[in-house]
């Protein structure tokens, strides 16, 4: 009984988000979605509520396709250079710090499990719910409405990416810094891969020689090993 009156709590806030964004959800199921945890949903099933990892699927392909539209007709520049861009703004760290900015973080239901895990594991359920946010936005009002949010709470940091250099990826730099100093080549190991084919989840870790450096986690091996790189600069920083 606590927890429907909780849910019910939670569904008076998600209003209040609505009106703090100026969104207003169609089906407020979709929106209630965004914020389910999948540990949440194991640990509460007679709530009957769904996940939301379908919608981060969806989400993150909705943004690379909107980000990538938006550098195709706004700058001329090369295809390499705009990869580079687009995945400094994509990446786990953007994302979650968006999600902050947006005070997602007191939506999320989490079980009593994941409420105690580390601030990494907390940056990538920001990320992922807000992939969820834009997969769920795409669902509900389209294109029309996921265009103008990304271009004014994403796309908008550009500028600063492109003058600071913090595009560049953190793979090669991590590479030019282990060869300048310690005279070796990273290298990188998947450490464990779950989930079925079309949602898979990669753990990977980064080695110089025989000692594990850094481990990152992604849909997919490249977004793992650069969150791996990413997560060794901050150690050897």
């Amino acid at each position: 009984m606590k927890k429907k009156e909780s849910l019910e709590r939670e569904k008076k806030g998600l209003l209040e988000l609505e009106k703090k964004l100026k969104i207003k959800f169609k089906n407020h199921r979709l929106l209630i979605q965004v914020f389910t945890h999948s540990s949440y949903r194991n640990e509460y099933p007679d709530l009957g509520l769904e996940d939301n990892e379908r919608l981060e699927f969806l989400g993150d392909a909705v943004i690379e396709l909107v980000v990538s539209g938006y550098l195709y007709h706004h700058y001329p520049e090369r295809e390499g250079l705009l990869t580079k861009w687009r995945a400094a703004l994509v990446n786990t760290q953007s994302l979650a710090q968006i999600a902050q900015e947006l005070d997602f973080g007191r939506f999320l239901l989490l079980s009593q499990g994941e409420k105690k895990n580390n601030e990494r594991a907390k940056e990538h359920c920001l990320a992922n719910t807000f992939e969820a946010f834009i997969g769920a936005l795409y669902l509900d009002r389209g294109l029309k409405m996921v265009k103008p949010f990304l271009e004014d709470k994403l796309l908008g940091k550009l500028p600063e990416i492109i003058s600071s250099g913090t595009f560049r990826d953190a793979k090669t730099i991590f590479q030019e810094k282990a060869q300048r100093e310690k005279n070796t080549t990273p290298h990188y190991q998947v450490l464990s891969a779950s989930g079925p084919d079309h949602e898979k989840k990669f753990e990977v870790g980064l080695f110089l020689e025989d000692n594990l450096i850094a481990q990152g986690r992604g849909p997919s091996k490249q977004k793992a090993e650069e969150e791996a790189a990413s997560n060794a600069l901050k150690i050897n920083n």
